[in-house]
């Protein structure tokens, strides 16, 4: 794996690529860093070009402090930049957590760069602030985003007792999920968690995009994700595949409603027995998903 950095919109970006030949970019969620696709990197690396970045304001990427500076139009900037710094013209984007909603963000207002795009358990953004407003099971298995957008200490409870939290919600939920995370990984993530402000910055990208479900104090519920995008833009045309993980608390199945409208070039697979972190615990399904999806579609 070779390690870079690009100065780019404003920003250093780190990331990692390897491997040549069509281009793949993978982008991470929350709490994530890049090394949450290594399995992926390595065996895709064989025959395609690889690249995973740290997104703004995890692990070795800047972070800025502003709440505004994480707004989906500056993350979606960072995304292009990256891509005409490292001279991708078109692109598949595998995507998933954040990232997703980062890559369904970029696809929708860049369809230009897309050759296929892999969406990991979440749905287009139009469909979530639906189920966000309408939903009452996903406005409920969505609480925890009020959870963190309205306390103004949710990082340093995420960052207390040596990351106790999020240690049991993604190591010990993927692990019981089937994860093999080896002492080597976990102290990898443990040294990108230590990153100061990395949880900050997590915090912010739920800040900046005022994302949710009703609060009962006005906020009707839904994000601004889309706030700059006509309707007539929301539908892609390129090959999209969705994995979903059957067991995944936070995302519930009717955020699939509709989604072969939006997005019509649609392949879908729900997996059993899989919960959020799907990449960790099944990442032989996802490759072989993935394999198949690229054969498919050329």
């Amino acid at each position: 794996m070779q390690h870079a950095y690009a100065e780019i919109n404003g920003i250093r970006m780190h990331y990692v690529t390897h491997g040549t030949g069509e281009p793949i970019l993978f982008l991470h969620g929350f709490p994530e860093y890049w090394g949450v696709w290594k399995p992926l990197l390595k065996e895709f690396s064989k025959d395609y070009r690889v690249i995973a970045p740290d997104l703004r304001g995890y692990n070795l990427t800047s972070r800025p402090r502003d709440v505004e500076q994480y707004r989906i139009q500056h993350l979606v900037a960072d995304v292009r930049a990256l891509a005409e710094h490292l001279g991708l013209r078109k692109f598949t984007l595998v995507a998933q957590d954040w990232g997703a909603f980062l890559g369904w963000s970029f696809a929708i207002r860049h369809p230009e760069y897309i050759r296929r795009f892999v969406s990991i358990d979440v749905t287009h953004p139009a469909i979530f602030d639906r189920e966000l407003k309408e939903n009452p099971y996903q406005q409920k298995a969505s609480q925890y985003m009020l959870g963190i957008l309205n306390n103004p200490h949710a990082a340093e409870e995420l960052v207390a007792n040596d990351f106790a939290l999020p240690r049991k919600l993604l190591f010990e939920d993927a692990i019981h999920h089937g994860a093999r995370l080896s002492e080597e990984d976990l102290a990898e993530w443990l040294t990108a968690w230590r990153q100061p402000g990395v949880f900050k910055a997590g915090h912010q990208y739920y800040q900046a995009a005022r994302i949710g479900p009703p609060d009962g104090n006005g906020f009707p519920g839904g994000s601004n994700l889309l706030e700059d995008v006509p309707q007539e833009k929301w539908k892609v045309n390129f090959p999209v595949l969705m994995l979903w993980a059957e067991k995944d608390p936070y995302l519930l199945e009717d955020c699939l409603r509709g989604l072969e409208v939006l997005a019509p070039n649609l392949t879908l697979h729900k997996v059993p027995g899989a919960s959020h972190w799907l990449t960790l615990e099944k990442p032989q399904e996802v490759i072989q998903h993935l394999r198949d999806f690229f054969a498919k579609k050329g």
